[in-house]
């Protein structure tokens, strides 16, 4: 049996580069937007009513449900939550 080694877990999972760039991009929008909310120190219902969305998928987002969020939906979520969102591109290593 051969043994992979990656850079990140995103890369092992993905079919392709683009593919774990998107993902990496989720998943730090996720992260920054969980801390955010739990920030707020308000119920679940409230921080929905902030962001725009139901209870159930404000749910999803705290639990980390990567695979139920489009990068386009974090980006609208994060500006909605007062988060600025920067993209940084850079040259492949």
């Amino acid at each position: 049996m051969d043994v992979q080694m990656f850079d990140s877990v995103f890369d092992a999972l993905a079919d392709t580069p683009a593919e774990a760039a998107n993902m990496k991009a989720r998943s730090e929008l996720l992260s920054a937007l969980k801390a955010r909310i739990r920030s707020w120190e308000v119920s679940q219902e409230a921080a929905a009513g902030r962001l725009g969305i139901t209870r159930p998928r404000l749910n999803d987002l705290l639990q980390g449900k990567l695979a139920k969020f489009s990068l386009d939906a974090l980006v609208n979520l994060a500006t909605a939550s007062g988060l600025t969102v920067h993209v940084h591109v850079a040259e492949a290593a």
